[in-house]
């Protein structure tokens, strides 16, 4: 028998394979179709199941610096895009979460190398916060002055 999990994913993957990209709608949808489920539960699930995911959706990846890049610019883009404040206080909620998930996983970090890359991970939700308009060019250029210090 497939545990709850798994059960979970294949309804994830059914659902996938009636459109071409999970967007906000659907990810609704699927929330009330696996009922009882959290955002953030739903999300974790649809990162790993793999299916194409509207930025939103996906949120802000935190696994690394070029995840991170990819889904802050994306929201970004959103941003910009946006017909109200009401969509950008979404998406600025977004953000806000991000960061705050990362301060707290530098807090709990067990090394400092781990600890000082969250912390960063967290100042550039705030750089985003600051300016989503100039997010995607203040990141390629931390990231080559990243790459020409010393790693993290």
């Amino acid at each position: 028998m497939p545990s709850r999990k798994q059960a979970r994913l294949a309804e994830i993957r059914e659902f996938a394979a009636s459109v071409a990209i999970v967007d906000e709608a659907g990810f609704a949808a699927l929330r009330q179709r696996l009922r009882p489920i959290g955002e953030a539960g739903l999300r974790r699930l649809l990162r790993e199941s793999g299916v194409p995911l509207a930025p939103v959706v996906e949120g802000v990846r935190q696994e690394d610096f070029d995840a991170l890049e990819r889904t802050l610019s994306a929201l970004a883009a959103e941003y910009d895009a946006a017909a109200d404040r009401d969509r950008q206080r979404l998406l600025r909620r977004l953000v806000i979460t991000a960061k705050d998930h990362a301060r707290f996983a530098a807090r709990s970090a067990r090394s400092e190398t781990k600890r000082r890359e969250k912390q960063e991970m967290a100042e550039w939700a705030l750089v985003w916060l600051e300016n989503p308009g100039v997010f995607s060019t203040w990141a390629k250029l931390r990231k080559a002055t990243r790459e020409r210090s010393s790693p993290l």
